[in-house]
């Protein structure tokens, strides 16, 4: 009797109060999720949004980066700059709503899963240093929460990877 009395309250509260619903699935933590996913969807969707930041406007996202911080933005040409705007992206809004902690590490996945896709653009003969590259800068900022720990013997490393595949 009591769980169908509570299964009657969850109903009529469910179709008496969409809007609420409707809105906690369109709230900033929300839009950052969908945003900060490993997949080409999220990241299409958030390039999408930072192509036309209009309709997110009374978010106040922090649209701001220094790509790739002090490391390279295009290490050897691997062209990483979009995918350190997104994790810039992340790492800021999250920080700004005090949910960073809870999130970093998806951040930092889905930081990695851009550059891997960055890396499958190029080459076949090139793409292992790439990958190389991509891991180095994943560890980077997973382990020390910065791309200032990308060392230049990494770079080297990698650059003598370009030179043997070519």
């Amino acid at each position: 009797m009591t769980r169908r009395i509570l299964l009657v309250l969850v109903l009529t509260l469910g179709v008496l109060i969409p809007a609420t619903a409707a809105s906690a699935a369109t709230d900033k933590s929300s839009v950052l999720l969908g945003w900060t996913q490993t997949t080409a969807a999220s990241t299409n969707a958030w390039n999408a949004a930072r192509l036309d930041r209009a309709p997110w406007q009374s978010y106040n996202f922090d649209w701001s980066t220094d790509y790739c911080s002090a490391s390279p933005d295009k290490p050897l040409g691997f062209d990483f700059t979009l995918s350190c705007w997104h994790h810039d992206f992340g790492y800021r809004n999250y920080k700004a709503i005090g949910a960073f902690p809870a999130n970093k590490d998806r951040v930092d996945d889905m930081f990695y899963a851009d550059l891997k896709r960055k890396c499958a653009t190029y080459s076949t003969l090139v793409r292992p240093a790439c990958y190389s590259l991509a891991w180095t800068y994943y560890e980077a900022v997973h382990n020390f929460g910065s791309l200032s720990a990308v060392k230049q013997a990494d770079l080297n490393r990698a650059s003598t990877l370009m030179r043997q595949t070519a």
